[in-house]
């Protein structure tokens, strides 16, 4: 896995705490990379490599794009509309993935 995934995994983790409000799994599929997996069913709420797993949603971006959403440089509903960002299973927990995104950026 790429080390700047096991960055955000990392970060993603502390600055999410105990409970994400996701109420749902959600993976961030980053391609060759890597991917995120957000547990947002587990008490508390774990954020793991997604490699090899199912969620209620999957959002498949390239690294470069996630990076940009993060520092607010693309906005996720224009990046949807761009084909830059793919959605597939629940769109309802891939609406909660702006608020997570802006808890994410330090």
């Amino acid at each position: 896995m790429n080390a700047r995934v096991d960055t955000i995994i990392s970060e993603m983790g502390t600055r999410l705490g105990a409970n994400s409000g996701l109420g749902g799994s959600l993976k961030i599929d980053f391609g060759e990379p890597g991917s995120i997996f957000i547990d947002g069913k587990s008490t508390p709420n774990a954020v793991t490599s997604g490699d090899g797993k199912a969620a209620d949603c999957t959002i498949t971006l390239s690294l470069d794009t996630f990076e940009r959403l993060i520092s607010r440089q693309l906005d996720p509903t224009s990046a949807f509309m761009q084909g830059k960002l793919r959605v597939a299973g629940d769109m309802g927990l891939a609406m909660k993935l702006s608020p997570i995104l802006q808890r994410t950026q330090g």
